[in-house]
């Protein structure tokens, strides 16, 4: 199993739904209110993944880290791929949420899923190829393969195995089965309430789970949409609150957020982090209600000096660009940590130190010039007519 493939690089794509060029969220007919601090969480959640991967190729050994004790805070990356579901699963669900739980058309919700999320990705695609084939490998399997192409390519990763050209990746081959699955989540939520929504994803979860040697399943590189599944619908059931009463958006959900943590992290540290990265089938589905909660939080704006901080102008531009950050940092990552560092300093500590002086801000500029060029313009423009007829404005821009 590659290292880097369950343990967390992040799913940032839990992006918001298009910018159209008339400034309206796509999929949100004439309601142009945008929820303010969630680009915040993106861009937050995404450091977060750059940091884990600094700290897991400096540090071989993987979940017996031979990093200092005081990092422990950075292993858990897989926990912000499950916050990541459960923020794409609330994004994608505020204009259904506004709009009587409909979706506009299944055909339509794809194809602009596809229209936001396949330029860029098949963009960092090629850039990883070219770094795993002719800098440094992604993976311990060796450079990609003519299989790896076609099946990342595909974005058929969660499905068949190749040699990962970035292990970044993996998740979004999860994402885009769950995106199939979205239409399905909002006719049962609209059908029949965001109970029976829950019981549907998450018993067939957790039974598979009690079903598996040791009670807890030993996942592989793929076949994780299944699993991630309840995560992603409990941010489609948080989106409720965007249209709930006044009584119900006025509860305490960010204090709600921490007593539903509380149980998860006390156990993390009673059984130690190795048991919690062990057992994140289970850690994975405890800890999705806390986090649906704190995202209500931040969309009901509290706590205050949380949505403030999500709102600065540095923590807002990171979320902005935080897909872009997410697709391109590893590679930038591996190559300061195993073809730079070690002409310049020794292994350890030393190396980490150095990569988060070069390799972070490298992945963070590098991904504001990715966005700019190819993430951006598909933002801003919902077709090849409208994209080819800015394309001066984008060239001066």
């Amino acid at each position: 199993m590659d290292s880097s493939r369950p343990a967390g690089s992040v799913l940032d794509l839990a992006t918001p739904p298009e910018r159209e060029g008339n400034g309206q969220r796509s999929g949100e007919p004439g309601d142009r209110r945008q929820v303010l601090g969630l680009d915040g969480l993106r861009g937050l959640a995404a450091l977060y993944v750059v940091l884990f991967h600094c700290w897991l190729y400096t540090f071989p050994g993987y979940p017996h880290s031979s990093a200092p004790r005081w990092l422990d805070g950075l292993m858990f990356g897989r926990l912000a791929v499950v916050f990541f579901l459960v923020l794409s699963g609330f994004s994608l669900a505020i204009s259904p949420a506004r709009h009587g739980w409909r979706s506009g058309g299944v055909g339509e919700f794809l194809r602009r899923r596809a229209w936001r999320i396949l330029p860029p990705y098949w963009a960092a695609l090629i850039f990883s190829l070219l770094v795993s084939w002719y800098v440094v490998p992604a993976s311990h399997f060796g450079p990609p393969t003519g299989a790896t192409v076609w099946v990342y390519g595909f974005v058929a990763q969660d499905v068949v195995t190749a040699p990962t050209p970035n292990g970044a990746f993996w998740s979004i081959g999860v994402e885009s089965e769950l995106y199939l699955l979205f239409p399905l989540l909002l006719f049962v939520r609209r059908r029949w309430g965001a109970a029976i929504l829950a019981l549907c994803v998450t018993l067939p979860v957790v039974a598979d789970g009690l079903m598996a040697a040791g009670s807890s399943p030993v996942e592989g590189d793929n076949w994780l949409a299944p699993h991630l599944a309840p995560v992603f619908a409990a941010g489609v059931i948080g989106a409720g609150i965007i249209s709930a009463s006044d009584r119900v958006r006025r509860l305490p959900w960010g204090w709600l957020a921490v007593l539903a943590a509380l149980p998860v992290l006390a156990l993390g540290v009673v059984q130690g982090s190795v048991w919690t990265v062990n057992h994140y089938f289970w850690i994975d589905l405890a800890v999705a209600p806390a986090m649906t909660m704190l995202i209500a939080a931040v969309a009901t704006g509290r706590p205050a000096f949380l949505v403030r901080l999500l709102t600065t102008r540095p923590v807002r531009r990171l979320g902005d660009f935080s897909y872009s950050l997410y697709l391109i940092h590893l590679p930038v990552v591996l190559t300061v940590i195993r073809r730079v560092a070690p002409h310049f300093v020794s292994r350890g500590m030393p190396t980490f130190a150095f990569t988060l002086a070069v390799g972070l801000p490298v992945s963070i500029c590098g991904a504001w010039l990715f966005s700019k060029i190819f993430e951006n313009p598909f933002k801003r423009n919902r077709s090849w007519k409208s994209l080819i007829s800015q394309w001066p404005s984008l060239r001066r821009g």
